[in-house]
């Protein structure tokens, strides 16, 4: 039975995240809250989750020693799965704009700006449902044409590489909504409050053969 590690480095809807992976793997107990670096390390799959600012997250995930290597050898060395959330997502990037430039974890390349709507009918926070747009990935696999997640952020993830932006999404000006390279995914918005769409999404990290 493979196991799930949801990274807890102080940031992020524990809780409700855990629940939804758990439902997602039909058994609570594939699904392990950790910030040890040796349980990490050994990982079958990750999620990292994220509120918050850039910086503070990146901080904290820094500040537990090993936790960044352990995370390293499990994605980058033996190829676990790896899913970010909101914030977990754009700790991806290789620089963060928030308040100061923070340098990420530079998995995919690219860098984390606040969203700039076109129209200023488009507040920031962007907060409530919005549609995905995008190409065929397994992450998005049974899900309706253009489903609705739920999110709420005002900075968003830009890529250098337009191929890794598997999904977006539009407020006042198109984003990355899901981004993948490789055994790396993550996705702007936040699938534990997803309802049916978010389980799903989930449910397909987990069964995710990159």
């Amino acid at each position: 039975m493979s196991s799930v590690v949801l990274i807890d480095y102080g940031s992020g809807n524990l809780p409700s995240a855990a629940k939804a992976l758990a439902v997602a793997a039909g058994d609570p107990a594939r699904v392990i809250v950790s910030d040890d670096p040796a349980v990490v390390a050994r990982a079958d799959r990750i999620v990292l989750p994220g509120v918050g600012a850039f910086a503070a997250c990146m901080g904290a995930l820094r500040e537990r020693d090993g936790l960044v290597e352990a995370m390293n050898e499990a994605v980058r060395s033996r190829g676990a799965p790896f899913l970010g959330i909101c914030v977990g997502m754009q700790l991806l990037a290789t620089r963060g704009l928030e308040f100061a430039v923070t340098q990420g974890l530079d998995w995919i390349g690219g860098e984390v700006r606040l969203l700039t709507p076109s129209d200023d009918s488009f507040k920031i926070p962007h907060m409530g449902w919005n549609a995905l747009s995008g190409s065929a990935h397994p992450l998005l696999a049974g899900l309706p044409d253009q489903p609705h997640m739920y999110f709420t952020h005002s900075y968003a993830f830009y890529p250098e590489d337009p191929s890794t932006v598997v999904a977006s999404t539009d407020h006042g000006g198109t984003f990355a909504a899901v981004v993948a390279r490789s055994n790396v995914a993550g996705v702007q918005f936040h699938p534990e409050k997803s309802q049916a769409n978010g389980l799903k999404l989930l449910t397909n990290f987990l069964e995710w053969k990159p």
